[in-house]
């Protein structure tokens, strides 16, 4: 009897009818009604694709059905998808119009209908097709015993036409894996643009077959091959992404200038060009003045361009201090006799000679905001990085640039190697309420860019700092901007940090890589527990400048193996915020028992320490939240009065900076129990 309950209880579940708030999409559709019934799962469940796609339907058709088997474990009969109409009866018929382009301002959006016995996606190219899958795969649900979709009704289409994820490979090296598992990760997004930032101080990343010195000097044999960049940029194709290289220049060139420091802008008897070993910025610049520095850009860019099917490519620009060019007679000569009057336009000077470099490719020229001058060519895509700056129009280079007849694509805000909270990012809109702008304005704010700097980062720690946030931007740059509900984004994002694993996203088993090694393959569980409550240092604090970690230095310590978004730091927050609204039993019990973990969490890292000496410098931190959680314990449970001076000196030791290079998430909350 109780067994038959428990059966009518399941279907119950799977055929009642869900509620928006249930489900886990994201990013969120713009329009998506859920009406009655569900369309349940079997092993014979097939596709079909009719229309006129690209190949590419097929190979992401054939990628969701495994990712469909992998976690529903039905073993599914239809192997391959890989003929138009193959199976007239299948159960999920896609048809999209025509093949799409990928690129910008391409036809994106899709419908998908999902009753009790077909799903049906429809879409004017394969690209919209594809979003329609990912969207698919995310409604998926279980009652116990069987998968099934929500009866749902959606339909959707990108707010941005630049939805990007930028990648620097240049200061730590990430190889092909890494940066494939990032693509797959980024179309399950739906974000449509890979910035490949390839050249910098601390290396040049690219083979240059007339020029094989580059390599062979200048990137510690980290590189990839013609025919590994030709490879992404296949794969990134099938996926729906745009790959856009970056070569950044004039400044950030010491790596360029290592090999050929004749084009650089030192004097002669300077003290020679490096490849860089720590981060932070180089006084390295190409001479603008020297013919010589024009002709080898020009071979470069005529091996790299042919590589990358996109339209753009990016130019750098950025930081460029201008102290090689203050110095130099010969340059200083070239802006007199040229009427320059300074850094800026000489930069500009420099800019407007690549333009028909890159016009011979057909690639049109994008660099960071530094390039923008009155001077610049109007078909340039300026990059805002920055917050912003003086004696521009408030919203900083952004509105500056879309004011000024420029494209322009943001970045500021969504800076994720700052290590900041989700939070920001997600309410960092491209296009901000308060800004004034008319149509044609707001047209030329393509989007926006994640951006992911790798002073910081190896391909065993990278996934963790770009996923599960990049997912919260994708939502913005995607959805509506009314969706704003932080408590919603929370919630789904938490499953969606886990389906990333799906694609191969390591950020959360690489965690534990990280930490059997720190306890020198003790039990981790207390190293963990610190973790979901400490964060990296923010802000480039942890690097102290550029100056603390060589490119070289061990990325395997407490610090790498915490997240931006320590998560039982989130969920203590709003329990402390609950008890102090209303101080209940159970809400005083949620609270309590935080702080009862985290002393036992102390005495086990004590004990871990002794044969494992990689804890040593987290112990000083979790040695003072053990106090303090002692002390708040006593005052909560027992009604007694607490020192106040001496928890003052303990939060005051608890905030200030420690040599494991980490902050204390709950420290706010913490207070406030006070």
């Amino acid at each position: 009897m109780k067994y038959s309950i428990i059966v009518l209880l399941a279907v119950f579940v799977s055929n009642a009818q869900m509620k928006k708030e249930q489900l886990d999409l994201m990013p969120w559709p713009q329009n998506i009604n859920l009406t009655a019934g569900t369309y349940t799962l079997t092993k014979k469940f097939r596709v079909n694709i009719t229309g006129n796609p690209d190949s590419r339907l097929f190979t992401g058709a054939t990628n969701f059905l495994r990712r469909l088997d992998s976690r529903t474990g039905l073993f599914l009969e239809q192997a391959y998808v890989n003929k138009r109409n193959e199976f007239p009866e299948a159960e999920l018929q896609i048809h999209c119009d025509r093949n799409g382009k990928v690129g910008l301002n391409e036809e994106e959006s899709y419908q998908l209908s999902v009753t009790s016995n077909k799903i049906a996606i429809n879409a004017t190219t394969d690209l919209g097709a594809l979003h329609g899958l990912e969207t698919l795969l995310q409604l998926m649900q279980n009652n116990g015993s069987s998968f099934y979709f929500p009866a749902t009704e959606i339909t959707d289409s990108p707010r941005f036409t630049w939805r990007g994820l930028m990648i620097d490979a240049a200061r730590h090296f990430q190889p092909v894996d890494v940066i494939k598992r990032n693509l797959d990760a980024m179309a399950s997004m739906k974000m449509n643009v890979f910035h490949w930032h390839l050249a910098d101080d601390q290396g040049w990343r690219i083979e240059i077959k007339k020029h094989p010195k580059l390599t062979e000097l200048a990137s510690d044999g980290d590189y990839y091959t013609q025919e590994e960049i030709k490879d992404i940029v296949k794969y990134a194709d099938e996926r729906g992404i745009m790959v856009v290289p970056e070569i950044d220049i004039p400044g950030h060139a010491s790596a360029l200038l290592s090999v050929y420091p004749e084009i650089g802008s030192k004097k002669s008897g300077s003290i020679p060009y490096a490849v860089g070993r720590r981060s932070g910025i180089y006084d390295s610049a190409l001479d603008p003045t020297n013919p010589k520095t024009y002709q080898l850009l020009g071979e470069i860019f005529d091996e790299v361009c042919p590589l990358f099917t996109s339209n753009y490519f990016h130019i750098g620009g950025d930081e460029n201090n201008g102290k090689e060019w203050n110095v130099n007679p010969v340059i200083q000569e070239f802006k007199n006799k040229n009427k320059i009057a300074n850094n800026h336009e000489l930069q500009t000077y420099f800019n407007m000679r690549l333009i028909p470099m890159l016009k011979k490719h057909n690639k049109r020229l994008m660099g960071w905001e530094e390039i923008m001058t009155k001077e610049m060519s109007k078909d340039a895509i300026i990059h805002a990085w920055r917050g912003g700056n003086e004696g521009v129009t408030p919203g900083g280079a952004l509105i500056t640039a879309a004011k000024n007849g420029y494209n322009t694509v943001l970045s500021n805000g969504y800076y994720i190697d700052l290590m900041l909270s989700v939070d920001g990012h997600y309410l960092n809109d491209p296009l901000p309420k308060d800004i004034i702008l008319s149509p044609e304005e707001k047209s030329r704010i393509l989007g926006g860019e994640a951006a992911m700097w790798s002073e910081l980062v190896t391909p065993l720690n990278i996934d963790s700092r770009i996923w599960p946030r990049t997912a919260a931007i994708a939502e913005r740059l995607w959805s509506n901007d009314t969706i704003t509900d932080l408590k919603s984004m929370h919630k789904r994002l938490k499953v969606i940090s886990s389906r990333l694993e799906e694609v191969g996203i390591t950020h959360i088993r690489n965690k534990e890589v990280i930490l059997r090694n720190i306890a020198n393959y003790q039990n981790t569980e207390a190293l963990n527990d610190f973790t979901n409550i400490c964060e990296p240092l923010k802000n480039y604090k942890r690097n102290g400048g550029g100056k603390k970690y060589m490119m070289y230095s061990p990325l395997t310590l407490f610090a790498d193996a915490c997240s931006a978004d320590a998560s039982d730091a989130y969920d203590f927050n709003k329990a402390v915020n609950q008890y102090l609204e209303n101080k209940t039993a159970d809400n005083q019990k949620i609270v309590t028992d935080y702080l009862k973990k985290w002393i036992k969490m102390n005495s086990d890292l004590n004990v871990l320490s002794a044969k494992a000496p990689l804890i040593q410098p987290v112990l000083i931190l979790s040695n003072d939240l053990s106090s303090v959680s002692k002390l708040l314990l006593s005052a909560i449970t027992e009604k007694k009065t607490v020192n106040k001076t001496v928890l003052n000196d303990l939060f005051e030791k608890i905030n200030k900076r420690n040599s494991a290079d980490i902050e204390l998430a709950v420290y706010d909350s913490l207070k406030k129990l006070i």
